[in-house]
């Protein structure tokens, strides 16, 4: 028991960026995925469009934060997810 409370204390709980709506500017949003996962064009597409679905999996705080915020500056809605 004390093992499980030191690692939710002074571990970093891995987040999810997850796309919950392209908006209207889909192409944009398209390269913002494609820059973050390093995906090829077509399947950043295909992930983009095919909401909701997880972008980024088990990254610290500030990165999923930065990509929420990158994905939210085109138009797009995201969100972080423990």
């Amino acid at each position: 028991m004390a093992d499980d409370y030191f690692l939710l204390v002074c571990d970093d709980v891995p987040h999810d960026v997850v796309l919950t709506n392209p908006g209207v500017r889909v192409m944009d949003v398209v390269q913002v995925v494609r820059r973050l996962t390093g995906l090829s064009l077509w399947r950043s597409k295909i992930l983009a469009t095919q909401v909701p679905t997880v972008i980024l999996a088990d990254v610290p705080q500030e990165d999923a934060m930065a990509a929420v915020s990158a994905l939210r500056d085109v138009g797009a809605r995201a969100e972080a997810r423990e």
